[in-house]
């Protein structure tokens, strides 16, 4: 597929307020740990995420994502009442019956003849949002639209410490330890057609492939089904994921690469770590106290449970970049930005794919997994930090259990 007309006007996001590090994880499955007879580390040598961030109690997925949603806006300069199209697309929901878009959308202030909908496909949700709202301003159906997403993870995670405690063998620790890498967060994207945002990034097309055989590997939802009459349960065969996965990812990118003519890349510069500080600094327990004096590299909104801007680069990143002034692009985008899972999955997805590691942007270390919210997410992100410059060729690479691959090619 190939877009002329449309542009990302603007993508904005909120992390959630309390930060949970896997030390503290790993605290409370000290029993597990000593049944399987586990040193303590596992969490972060097994995934490379050192802590990831949870909602208060109670919080309403369409309160976070109208809260990015207005912020995207505003930095589009788009009003509510000139959206066509408003989508929520995150795996998290606040009921099945009505949307969630439209609780959204009351509070946005969308009304007329606005198609408000859920898009709902594992992670790949906000940018296979994406893809509907650009279909439609090609087609000359709307000129604006919205595709928002929120993801909380504290009662999966708490569900399943619970059943960790309870069954503590090493299947059990094995099948639950994806969801021990769950974030939670909010994201929007803003799309126009061209004329409305002529200094935003043109999306230029992509390629999407599906291998349903594997729909069993990764489960979230009731034990019972639906209707539900029993606990919610995260699932996943997380080798099985990646080696299929990182297969399909393979197939599609390839196509990728070829459907945007991205076969010979030019030799152009890439601009390296470029006001960019650490996230371990910017991302440390204190980010979340309301004395925004101990903050110097976040942005704090009223009682300090908003982090505005947050930044994600990581000392390795910053190592292998900083002695990489240029490289030469021979092929494929100058920049990625994909789903993030861990550090297995970006080293394995990487070398698969031969793109080089200083070309790609992460967040996972300091954010987790926070399912449809972690590309647009962590592009927003990469944008701030001016890892992704003017002209540069951007993949957003996204893969969702299913399994289902989407990559979507932009000129930043």
């Amino acid at each position: 597929m190939r877009y002329t007309r449309t542009h990302i006007a603007a993508l904005a996001y909120e992390l959630a307020p309390h930060v949970v590090t896997s030390d503290e994880i790993e605290q409370r499955l000290a029993p597990v740990y000593r049944a399987l007879r586990l040193q303590p580390g596992q969490l972060y040598a097994l995934t490379g995420i050192r802590e990831r961030r949870w909602w208060n109690p109670g919080e309403r997925m369409a309160d976070a994502a109208t809260r990015a949603g207005r912020r995207a806006l505003d930095a589009a300069g788009i009003d509510a009442a000139d959206l066509g199209m408003v989508i929520y697309a995150g795996v998290c929901r606040d009921n099945l019956e009505p949307a969630t878009a439209c609780a959204a959308a009351e509070a946005l202030g969308v009304r007329g003849s606005a198609e408000v909908y859920d898009v709902s496909n594992a992670c790949l949700g906000v940018i296979n949002g994406m893809v509907h709202i650009a279909n439609a301003i090609e087609l000359g159906h709307i000129r604006a639209g919205l595709v928002f997403s929120a993801e909380s993870s504290r009662q999966i995670m708490e569900l399943t410490i619970n059943r960790m405690l309870r069954h503590p063998d090493m299947q059990t620790f094995k099948m639950s330890l994806a969801t021990m890498t769950g974030g939670s967060g909010a994201a929007a994207v803003v799309l126009t057609e061209a004329s409305l945002s002529p200094d935003g990034h043109a999306l230029l097309g992509g390629v999407i492939r599906t291998d349903p055989r594997y729909h069993r590997l990764c489960r979230w939802g009731p034990d019972t089904g639906i209707p539900a009459s029993g606990p919610m349960v995260m699932q996943t065969d997380a080798a099985a994921v990646l080696e299929h996965g990182v297969a399909l990812g393979v197939e599609t990118y390839r196509e990728f690469v070829r459907e945007l003519g991205w076969e010979n890349g030019e030799e152009k510069p890439l601009h390296g770590n470029a006001g960019r500080q650490d996230l371990a600094r910017s991302l440390t327990r204190s980010s979340v106290s309301a004395d925004a004096a101990a903050v110097p590299t976040a942005e704090i909104e009223g009682d300090g449970a908003v982090i505005t801007h947050v930044d994600c680069s990581t000392s390795s990143q910053r190592a292998e970049i900083a002695h990489r002034d240029e490289v030469k692009s021979a092929s494929g985008p100058d920049k990625v930005v994909c789903h993030q899972v861990g550090a297995g999955h970006r080293v394995a997805v990487l070398q698969a794919l031969e793109i080089p590691i200083e070309r790609d942007f992460s967040t996972f270390e300091y954010l987790g997994n926070i399912g449809t919210v972690s590309l647009p997410l962590t592009a927003a992100v990469a944008d701030e930090r001016r890892f992704l410059r003017r002209g540069d060729r951007v993949g957003l690479l996204g893969i969702g259990s299913g399994l289902n691959c989407l990559c979507l090619g932009v000129r930043w």
